[in-house]
């Protein structure tokens, strides 16, 4: 599941919850969301409903995690904090397939284009415009090389390594990150963001190869990587265009 699945499944247990009259209307559009940890979401919806509610913020919580348990590939749904819905999903590996479903969409608002940016040099990693832009195209030449070995788009279950873990993890926290950039009107939130994906990335593609090595045949777990990595590829190229950069595949 995407954020957007996530969002969108809170958004129809509230719409649920209203219908049966456990929850006041109107609807929400959307619920925020932030990754909390590999497959794991948080949404502070609950939050935002309990003054309309006239109740504590954790008993709507309760309602919507009601009308939220058993819902296709979501795992769990806790109450946590004051009345934040925490949200697990079934295989969180499957982020990187919803990414490149998602295509252009993912994590970027059409039209909207942020002020920011990092300098062109120095390209070293000193400077975390590099960084960035290197992932990116690492992530491409990845693609590039696994097309010439015959490596297929795998299946994303096989992404068990921990490293990982935490890009999926980062890469599900990017379209909370662009609507805090747009709202805000300053990209330095998705710009910190971008570095932080950017920092996941290297290290597992240094420690996690897409690409069989030496005399080692391609297989399952090559295939998901190489569907991790045009992940990435897609969702840096969305964030890069709404800062005004069209990243480059060769540095």
């Amino acid at each position: 599941m995407t954020p957007a699945d996530v969002s969108g499944a809170v958004v129809a247990a509230v719409r649920d919850a209203v219908d049966a009259g456990e929850l006041a209307a109107p609807v929400p559009a959307e619920a925020p969301l932030s990754g909390f940890g590999v497959g794991e979401y948080g949404t502070p919806v609950a939050l935002r409903l309990a003054a309309r509610e006239r109740r504590p913020a954790a008993e709507v919580a309760k309602t919507i995690a009601g009308r939220l348990v058993g819902r296709p590939g979501l795992r769990d749904v806790r109450v946590t904090g004051p009345g934040f819905l925490t949200i697990t999903v079934e295989e969180p590996g499957a982020l990187a397939a919803g990414v490149i479903a998602a295509g252009a969409s993912y994590g970027r608002v059409e039209g909207t284009v942020l002020e920011g940016g990092w300098p062109d040099r120095p390209r070293t990693f000193d400077n975390p415009g590099f960084s960035v832009r290197y992932a990116y195209a690492r992530a491409a030449a990845v693609q590039r090389r696994a097309e010439d070995l015959g490596i297929p788009l795998g299946d994303p279950r096989f992404l068990q390594e921990p490293r990982e873990g935490v890009l999926l993890a980062l890469l599900a926290e990017l379209p909370s990150r662009v609507e805090q950039a747009v709202r805000e009107r300053d990209a330095v939130p998705l710009e910190r963001h971008l570095e932080r994906v950017a920092d996941a990335y290297h290290r597992v593609f240094e420690q996690c190869s897409a690409l069989p090595a030496g005399d080692e045949k391609p297989g399952a777990v090559h295939a998901a990587r190489r569907t991790l990595a045009e992940a990435v590829r897609i969702a840096l190229t969305n964030a890069l265009n709404m800062i005004g950069e069209s990243p480059r595949e060769r540095i």
